[in-house]
């Protein structure tokens, strides 16, 4: 099997190629839900556009579910691939799909069933709550179409084929960018219309992933039930924190959208047209998590652990370069924004706030994003976990709750965003400290020729083979004479 992509070359440029390629399928997906919340603000209804943005965060929800069993795939096939195992890396693919659709279909059979009392729970009241129920209930029984293009999309990226990931979510855009206006407009359906607009989207970056995987890199094995029972462990050692890290960001969410909504409509309003600007201008940076993944899989499962130190490092700096440039821009342009979302009142008055201070906020969370496929491809999914639960819990919760004590809905959006700052910080700290102890195993002498210590006498990673990686924790270091004597 030829050796992996992204273990030769250079790094910045992988990550340059990798986010780009990958930022311009999301981003053409974000405009198209900027889209959505546009053309459903042409038809005059301030209810409409709250509608959409309580039933997004609900969607957004379910849609971590998705996201979680995606970086599982990227964080196992990549690491085959670079260990130059092609076979298991086909089996992981298959295994990884079906379980994948699996849990999708259950979580979207229990959102679809219990939405009014969810669309409630965030502070949906009268005809805005009903509107927000029907529209969740066309789109909620694609999500495991969604789940089977996530993870289909995740594995092209994992081989390096970033192209054919983009061109699956650019296939879907175009779908939507279609059929929105039409459904809408032509067809008089509306809300309902663009519901049913986004889950033909879904079908399209289904097919068009699928192909790609099956046809151009024959990287789909077939199945069989014992290796698929036999695989679970080694998947649900990833996706499990997984999903639960990508849980935690929604719940917050929601936790913020409940608060705002009891300031009103008009705020709700302004809050969906921030959620859905933000991916279009930052879908560079929403792609770095996907993309920087398989660069430190391969790496890490071909031992190059230099490499791996270097690729976080070039993600970050990359990342903090372009929140800063794109934060300016969104400051300049923010009249045109309002004017083209027709926004009043409350509305106008979240999005200047918004666009003028919290923008530049986005770096911390792009750096929380690079930590977490730090943590998921080193064996540390668990790790990503705490930090995704704690910025949504006490790095959300309290700061938005005072802040809107304190400051009514503008308190909410900037407690918010504190919290982003301070948790994207303790995680690229953790992050450093274990990118360290990889450095240090890296400068080890070797043992015995052709054995390094680390390789001899380190213990399992959570989810390898081999023994390959770190202690996690003190006790552990304390029990490996190796790693005891290189801390002293």
């Amino acid at each position: 099997m030829p050796q992996g992509k992204f273990i030769s070359g250079n790094i910045f440029r992988h990550i340059v190629i990798m986010s780009s390629t990958n930022a311009i399928g999301l981003t053409a997906l974000f405009i198209v839900d900027l889209a959505d919340l546009f053309f459903i603000s042409l038809l005059g209804e301030t209810e409409l556009a709250a509608a959409v943005g309580y039933a997004g965060t609900i969607a957004f929800f379910t849609t971590s579910i998705s996201i979680g069993l995606s970086i599982s795939m990227t964080a196992l096939v990549s690491k085959a691939i670079g260990e130059q195992n092609r076979e298991k890396a086909r089996r992981l693919v298959i295994n990884v799909l079906v379980t994948g659709a699996m849990i999708s279909a259950v979580v979207a059979a229990i959102a679809w069933y219990f939405s009014p009392e969810l669309v409630s729970l965030i502070g949906a009241k009268g005809i805005t709550h009903d509107l927000a129920v029907e529209y969740l209930r066309i789109l909620l029984p694609s999500l495991p179409i969604l789940g089977i293009a996530m993870s289909a999309g995740a594995a092209l990226r994992s081989v390096g084929d970033a192209k054919r990931s983009m061109l699956s979510t650019l296939a879907g855009g175009g779908v939507n960018a279609i059929l929105d206006p039409l459904f809408i407009f032509t067809f008089g359906l509306g809300l309902h219309g663009a519901a049913a607009a986004s889950v033909l989207a879904r079908c399209a970056v289904a097919w068009v992933a699928l192909h790609g995987v099956v046809t151009k890199h024959q990287l789909m094995g077939h199945f069989h039930y014992k290796q698929w029972l036999a695989d679970q462990s080694e998947i649900f050692k990833v996706a499990i924190p997984a999903m639960t890290t990508n849980v935690a960001t929604p719940i917050g969410n929601a936790y913020v959208t409940m608060m705002i909504a009891s300031f009103g409509d008009g705020y709700v309003a302004g809050w969906a047209v921030v959620g859905r600007l933000l991916p279009v201008a930052f879908g560079m940076i929403f792609a770095m998590s996907g993309a920087v993944g398989p660069i430190i899989g391969q790496n890490f499962g071909a031992k190059l652990y230099d490499r791996v130190i270097l690729s976080v490092k070039r993600a970050t700096q990359f990342t903090a370069c372009y929140v800063a440039l794109l934060a300016l821009l969104i400051f300049l342009l923010q009249e045109q924004v309002v004017h083209i979302f027709s926004a009043q009142g409350d509305t106008a008055e979240l999005i200047r706030f918004y666009c003028t201070w919290l923008c530049i906020s986005f770096i911390f969370n792009g750096v929380l994003f690079i930590a977490n496929a730090t943590f998921n491809n080193l064996g540390y999914p668990s790790t990503s976990t705490v930090m995704n639960i704690g910025k949504a819990t006490i790095g959300t919760m309290p700061l938005v709750y005072f802040g809107g004590q304190w400051y009514g809905a503008i308190g909410v959006v900037a407690g918010q965003a504190l919290g982003a700052v301070i948790f994207g910080l303790l995680a690229w700290f953790w992050a450093q400290r274990i990118l360290h102890r990889l450095g240090q195993y890296e400068q080890m002498p070797a043992q015995e020729e052709g054995e390094s210590s680390l390789s001899s006498a380190l213990p399992l990673t959570p989810f390898c083979s081999s023994r390959a990686y770190m202690c996690a924790d003190s006790e552990e270091s304390m029990a490996n004479p190796a790693f005891s004597a290189k801390e002293k």
